[in-house]
């Protein structure tokens, strides 16, 4: 049996919620059950009430706001344990179309791919403002080049995971997951396709930020802090001989003038390219000892991907009629 869990991480969602979970599909082409999990981010409406109202089956609840990227992970440790075969996410505001979920799992279920994207074709989207657009064009070509996957919307909230990439993914970010999500995957070389999708207007600003220089900076920040994870050797040795080379030129320049009889007046090009020299090595040996972390890490991911397997197998997945998943105590106590 396929299940299909959708998630919907949510900030203060009560009035948007309905309309988006009337427009979630009932059923799908190849999926044999569909469950609701909404995370409720710190919410201080009642986002959770109005999810149990609307007979979701899954509702996690965070005491406080810890932010998207948190929300995408807890959904998605939430969605394992309860047993899916396919995770897809999407947004809380209406923004994507229930019903190209069937669009997005697709891939999936014909074995084509680890992840879909889905694609609101950015460069000729109504709903999106011209520097809203160029701003996307950019993201998505860096992200490209950092993943080395080819993904024509990187920051698309809309996206479906199999459970073997779920397993594999791991988000550490604190402000959104898609990129990181994305570098990471890439990086593990799972199969990323895709997905051209419909979108609705909004009707609210967005909560991940609250204006596009924040926004800007915010997810630089994170690409550039998913690429140096998954590439330390790369990111910090390149750095490195980058400021080596800037420090031959002031030693170049010392050891021209002391050939002409002139050095006494430029010790000062000898100590700064000196400085500089070291400084290069030093980053160098950093990017060395980063690597060494970096497998490390990669050893970790794979006993903690394993270690979810093996959960699979002793628990024979989640009975699909068990209650449903709780992480606050909160949560508990009105389960029991």
């Amino acid at each position: 049996m396929t299940k299909l869990i959708i998630q919907i991480p949510c900030l203060n969602e009560a009035d948007h919620l309905p309309q988006t979970l009337a427009a979630l599909p009932r059923s799908i082409p190849g999926i044999d059950r569909i469950e609701i999990l909404v995370i409720d981010d710190g919410s201080s409406d009642n986002t959770t009430q109005v999810a149990r109202m609307w007979g979701v089956q899954h509702v996690v609840r965070h005491r406080r706001n810890r932010g998207l990227a948190a929300a995408f992970q807890s959904g998605i440790d939430t969605a394992l344990r309860a047993g899916a075969d396919i995770v897809v996410n999407t947004d809380a505001d209406g923004q994507y179309a229930g019903e190209d979920i069937a669009k997005l799992v697709e891939p999936i279920l014909e074995g084509r791919a680890d992840i879909v994207i889905g694609d609101r074709g950015v460069a000729d989207n109504a709903h999106f403002g011209p520097v809203k657009r160029q701003l996307q064009k950019l993201g998505s070509a860096i992200v490209q080049r950092l993943s080395r996957v080819q993904v024509t919307d990187a920051v698309s909230g809309f996206r479906a995971l199999s459970r073997e990439a779920a397993q594999r993914i791991n988000i550490t970010t604190e402000f959104s997951y898609t990129t990181d999500m994305l570098i990471q995957a890439g990086r593990k070389r799972m199969a990323i396709v895709s997905m051209p999708i419909r979108t609705n207007a909004t009707t609210r600003p967005s909560r991940l930020f609250k204006s596009i220089p924040r926004f800007i900076v915010n997810t630089g920040i994170t690409m550039a802090r998913a690429y140096t994870t998954y590439n330390p050797l790369r990111a910090f040795v390149g750095a490195g001989m980058a400021i080596a080379l800037v420090g031959i030129l002031p030693i170049l320049r010392f050891l021209a003038y002391f050939l002409m009889g002139e050095g006494n007046g430029h010790i000062q090009s000898l100590v700064i390219g000196g400085a500089l020299l070291v400084l290069g090595t030093l980053i160098a040996v950093l990017g060395v000892l980063a690597d060494l972390i970096a497998a490390n890490r990669k050893l970790i991911e794979a006993n903690l991907t394993r270690l979810r397997q093996i959960e699979d197998m002793l628990e024979g997945r989640a009975d699909p009629t068990s209650a449903p998943p709780c992480t606050d105590k909160d949560e508990r106590k009105d389960a029991a």
